[in-house]
């Protein structure tokens, strides 16, 4: 939008009540600017009632999608924009695949397993933040988070509420299962989150181990009920390599050089 250079004069501060009484923040800061510009360039009144609601339905949008950010909690804020497909072990066309979402609308799961430093994690949360810019609801726990939950809520006999509060997100991810001894509150509460997602939201998992190796690291019961429920509508994905962290490592592009 074109503006002009002097300072645009406040609303009217009866406009200004109106505007807050009708929640149009948006509107109301960009309004100055757009009545100064219209006055300027000469309007017709059909122009300014449009600038004036793209500022607000824009300013929405990127408060939404702030919110959608901070709610799924991402470990990093890695994105595409840093991905480099080309080193992954996934084929090419399973990653393109993947980034369209359409396994998430199908409410269809995600499994990524394969040794550490193969870029599962990184995966993962890149493909949850092009969720969360996509409009969908994402959760991002680590194994040890639903122990921790179950622990909380068990106290008041209100897990199946914690449990109903993660689906809804549209894509719960869970990531690093395997690296660590699961504990029985961890095993359980995989366990009720796959079991309460089931066909109903996509969960998403990364993992040192295949899910057929889950009894390694829980109760075989929790492991097959687990397992059966997570792979039904599942995608499958097991990288491979070496570690790229080490690799980065040892070629010296893990930090900055000393100055």
């Amino acid at each position: 939008m074109t503006t002009t250079t002097a300072a645009a004069p406040p609303l009217p501060t009866e406009l200004e009540d109106l505007l807050r009484k009708l929640r149009l923040p948006h509107v109301r800061r960009h309004a100055p600017e757009v009545v100064a510009t219209a006055k300027a360039q000469r309007w017709e009144p059909v122009e300014v009632l449009k600038a004036l609601f793209v500022e607000e339905v824009a300013g929405r949008e990127r408060s939404a999608l702030a919110t959608r950010r901070a709610a799924a909690g991402f470990p990093t804020g890695k994105t595409f924009d840093a991905w480099q497909p080309e080193i992954s072990s996934i084929p090419a066309p399973t990653q393109q695949a993947l980034r369209t979402l359409e396994w998430v609308h199908r409410r269809e799961n995600l499994v990524l397993c394969g040794p550490s430093g193969t870029g599962k994690t990184f995966l993962l949360e890149a493909l949850g933040q092009q969720a969360v810019e996509a409009g969908l609801k994402v959760a991002w726990f680590t194994l040890e988070d639903l122990g921790v939950l179950l622990r909380r809520h068990r106290a008041d006999d209100t897990v199946s509420k914690a449990i109903a509060r993660i689906l809804r997100a549209d894509l719960v991810i869970v990531d690093d299962i395997g690296l660590l001894p699961v504990a029985t509150d961890a095993a359980e509460g995989l366990y009720r989150l796959v079991d309460a997602a089931y066909e109903k939201r996509s969960v998403a998992i990364s993992s040192n181990l295949h899910p057929a190796g889950f009894d390694e690291l829980m109760p075989k019961t929790l492991a097959t009920a687990t397992v059966d429920r997570l792979l039904h509508h599942a995608h499958v994905c097991q990288t491979s390599g070496e570690s790229v962290r080490l690799t980065q490592a040892l070629a010296g592009q893990g930090v900055n050089p000393l100055s």
